[in-house]
């Protein structure tokens, strides 16, 4: 068991997330497998409309996207965040990638989460490796998809 108390999901738009124990203790693995001491993740499941917003009023992006991750770490060794996940968008990523959608959740949870990790995903190499990360965790929730870049 991991520590994964300091892991909160909140819903900006109604969605019913399944697993939320075993996701919560996935991530406490990550980090701890990454030597990071958790101080608090808060997720914010949300609808593209809000998650627009934010990234029009923080990043100066005027695009859908979806998942924002914001850290508020105080030094590297220490995570502390919000991650916003758009419900909407994870939905048509599976059904244009033809997959679950509760798989594809799973894969943009722990991409934000890797985020905060100091993964990058700006080119090929730096995709490749977030994605090989990304496999792993779903394979440590059993989940057997794996995507390449």
């Amino acid at each position: 068991m991991y520590e994964s108390a300091k892991i909160y999901l909140l819903f900006q738009k109604p969605f019913r997330l399944n697993r939320k124990k075993e996701i919560k203790n996935a991530l406490s693995y990550l980090f701890k497998s990454e030597k990071k001491k958790l101080i608090s993740l808060n997720f914010i499941f949300c609808s593209d409309k809000f998650l627009l917003k934010i990234n029009q009023q923080f990043l100066n992006h005027d695009f859908l996207t979806d998942v924002i991750t914001f850290d508020l770490s105080q030094n590297e060794s220490e995570i502390e965040g919000e991650i916003y996940v758009s419900i909407d968008m994870v939905r048509e990523n599976a059904k244009r990638l033809n997959l679950k959608a509760s798989e594809e959740l799973l894969r943009v949870i722990f991409h934000g989460a890797l985020h905060l990790c100091g993964y990058k995903d700006k080119n090929f190499k730096q995709r490749a490796e977030m994605r090989k990360k990304e496999n792993q965790m779903l394979r440590f929730l059993n989940v057997s998809r794996e995507t390449k870049i």
